[in-house]
């Protein structure tokens, strides 16, 4: 299409130069004929020339001549017109969300269509559809500016669909929320979602109670409430649905409650635990279990622990920062004696001796549990001795911490005499203890014999300067021989091998 204003002016323009063209002539002409007059006279006719015709032009021919295209866009070119492929991509993204024809699209067109693709899009759509990482990535990138990729596999769809089912759950309020907002997302994520990790479960809605009349006692605790009206979200329906779940880690909270604090905010429910209980003896996948900082007492730590007896994959228990006391730690002691654990943590509760004991029993037999932790109990020298003398017959056992357990002089003693023959443990803690000069010189005597420990914390346990200086020069001597027997495995023979038949014992 021609602009108008172009044409305009150039048919504007060749009209005035044939003017001025006609006027010069029509002057001359004039000249010519006052010349003549004075000599002799002449007709009117033939004073007045007729006008002036140009042979073989006429305005039409003229204008055509002069015709071309002025774009507006001074930029503008038949190379900016898009190609047909591109207009079939751009209509496609358009009606993705209607008629996602992905798979029918030749590779590259594909690919195309991927990374124009809006990352709102329904997951009904989307989730068994596309598997491209790029398009996940910017799914994640949109909803949480930090995401640590290496803890779920280095998979951006794994990301995606983990951290949306635990929003979904810490946002659940019981009573409130329809149950089939989480679990009509089963069908779509149960292939991706490895591992839950939710640290707030909501209570129900309560509505103030109306008052009532006669005398009222404030001396009741906020916590001692009605506990069926507090229950939450029951996550057994959903564990069933996900058949490749392995690690569940849950805190029962309530997070930036702000004014709104109460007690029974923060209250794991005997329904709750039952239910819970449930849910893992049917989780056969189940490889992780953290229940942490949910006032876990010794009766909801034994009826969790039941549950997990005989247990064909679980191979991590932890039960830190609750109320679990000795009746629970036995139940954990025979837990170890009925399944594959390799690692247990009972960190910051309420363990004292007998607990230890029952524990000390069942890790003296065991041939699964690679790391213990037993921090900030109350296990006392009663409790450590008797850890001390299973480990001198425990050969699995590679990581032990018992920091802040009041533990003395006479625990280190027995330590130091683990540490002579005992050639699995690579780290033990014994921080914030009352060890004591003599017992630093206890364990840097059983230290002279030790080549396997790599890690010894003795950090305020009243241990000398000069014994912990020396510990540590001990402690980078083994690690320098473990970094030398990984690079050269072949120099560092075993016993009986380097007594071969060239080197005959005795």
């Amino acid at each position: 299409m021609l602009p108008a204003t172009s044409t305009q002016e150039t048919v504007t323009g060749t009209s005035s130069t044939r003017s001025r063209s006609f006027i010069s002539t029509q002057d001359r002409s004039t000249t010519a004929g006052q010349g003549l007059s004075s000599g002799s006279k002449v007709s009117r006719s033939s004073t007045i020339p007729p006008p002036v015709k140009s042979k073989g032009l006429n305005s039409g021919a003229l204008v055509r001549q002069m015709r071309r295209i002025i774009a507006e866009d001074a930029e503008w070119s038949l190379a900016t017109v898009p190609l047909l492929t591109e207009l079939c991509i751009q209509h496609i993204v358009k009606n993705f969300k209607n008629n996602p024809i992905l798979k029918k699209l030749p590779p590259q067109h594909q690919q195309k269509v991927l990374n124009h693709l809006p990352p709102d899009l329904p997951l009904a759509v989307t989730a068994n559809l596309i598997n491209d990482e790029s398009y996940w990535h910017r799914c994640c990138v949109q909803r949480w500016p930090v995401c640590h990729l290496d803890s779920y596999g280095s998979s951006w769809k794994r990301v995606f669909f983990e951290r949306h089912l635990e929003n979904l759950i810490k946002h659940f309020i019981p009573g409130t929320t329809d149950p089939a907002v989480i679990l009509n997302l089963l069908p779509l994520c149960r292939t991706y979602v490895r591992r839950i990790r939710v640290d707030q479960f909501l209570p129900p809605v309560q509505l103030p109670p109306r008052p009532h009349s006669g005398d009222q006692s404030d001396s009741g605790s906020e916590g001692e409430m009605d506990e069926p009206t507090m229950d939450h979200y029951q996550l057994g329906d959903l564990v069933a649905g996900l058949n490749q779940l392995e690690e569940l880690d849950l805190v029962y909270g309530v997070k930036d409650c702000g004014m709104n604090f109460e007690w029974n905010l923060f209250l794991f429910t005997h329904r709750d635990c039952h239910s819970l209980a449930a849910t893992l003896k049917a989780c056969h996948t189940l490889k992780i279990f953290r229940l942490t900082r949910s006032k876990v007492d010794d009766d909801k730590a034994r009826i969790l622990i039941r549950s997990l007896l005989d247990h064909p994959a679980l191979e991590e228990l932890d039960l830190s920062h609750n109320l679990i006391g000795d009746r629970g730690a036995r139940a954990a002691a025979k837990l170890l004696s009925h399944s594959h654990l390799h690692v247990l943590s009972l960190a910051n509760n309420q363990v004292r001796a007998p607990g230890a004991q029952s524990l000390a029993h069942a890790l003296a037999h065991n041939t699964n549990l690679l790391s213990l932790n037993l921090r900030l109990n109350c296990i006392e020298d009663e409790g450590g001795q008797a850890l001390a003398h299973a480990l001198q017959t425990n050969k699995c056992l590679t990581t032990l911490h018992l920091g802040g357990n009041e533990l003395s002089e006479p625990t280190a003693t027995l330590i130091s005499q683990v540490l002579s023959v005992n050639t699995t443990l690579i780290s033990i803690n014994l921080s914030c203890n009352h060890i004591g000069p003599d017992g630093g010189k206890q364990l840097l005597e059983g230290m002279s014999d030790n080549r396997t420990l790599l890690q010894f914390d003795l950090r305020l346990s009243d241990v000398t300067q000069e014994s912990e200086y020396l510990i540590g020069q001990a402690l980078c001597a083994n690690r320098e021989e473990a970094r030398q027997r990984t690079l050269n495995p072949s120099h560092f023979l075993s016993p009986l091998t380097a007594k071969g038949p060239e080197n005959p014992a005795g």
